[in-house]
């Protein structure tokens, strides 16, 4: 049989509030556009395709050749939609700082299927089909996102020609995007699940012995 639960309480109320309060800061954007950025240029760093490039002439000049992995074209392919790989990010309230955006469904998200799943009716004021859609907060960096790239363009091409020997994230975050005082998010580091987890899984834990709970009240009644 199916139970219906008002999602409205406990762990989904704290997501919800921290998702209607909570946008990303500049320093979450900056950092997780240098992310997929330098993911997506690692990718094509070992080609060894050349390119020729440049008109062939009456002369009988022939074309210049180029390594690929040092050309412009590398850099525009992977900086093109760049900013849409953003939306392929979850909100993890459960974590702390920059941590709550990470690829993936969060914990909750996950014990909430978990609950449809098993019968449980899960009402979160949306359809079940928009469930993985992105989130506010996503779709906001997304937009940053682009304002920012457009806005950094010539530092990043500057990074990209002459100075790869540091990490795109020192380069443009620190030394351009962001003062001092702004780049607190930079230092945090992904160790596991810490912050709220053991309140999440507490609560989620506890609504499932609930759920438990009901069926085995349902049933009992059932017989007799």
């Amino acid at each position: 049989m199916n139970i219906y639960i008002l999602v409205l309480l406990g762990v989904w109320s704290f997501v919800v509030a921290n998702e209607e309060e909570r946008l990303p800061n500049k320093c979450e954007v900056c950092k997780f556009l240098t992310v997929e950025l330098q993911e997506a240029l690692e990718k094509t760093g070992r080609s060894k395709e050349v390119l020729e490039v440049g008109e062939v002439l009456d002369t009988g000049k022939r074309r210049r050749k180029i390594k690929y992995n040092t050309s412009e074209t590398r850099l525009t392919e992977a900086v093109d939609n760049i900013c849409e790989r953003i939306l392929q990010y979850s909100v993890h309230a459960e974590r702390p700082g920059s941590l709550r955006y990470a690829k993936g469904a969060s914990q909750t998200m996950t014990t909430l299927k978990n609950l449809v799943h098993k019968g449980v009716k899960v009402d979160l004021g949306m359809p079940y089909e928009l469930w993985d859609e992105p989130s506010v907060e996503v779709s906001d960096m997304k937009k940053q996102c682009e304002t920012m790239l457009e806005e950094y363009e010539e530092v990043v091409e500057d990074w990209y020609f002459h100075h790869q020997d540091q990490r795109l994230e020192n380069f443009l975050c620190e030394n351009h995007v962001l003062k001092t005082s702004e780049q607190e998010c930079l230092k945090e580091m992904w160790k596991g699940d810490v912050g709220k987890k053991g309140e999440a899984e507490e609560a989620t834990r506890e609504e499932e012995e609930a759920v438990q709970k009901e069926e085995q009240k349902a049933h009992d009644a059932g017989e007799l």
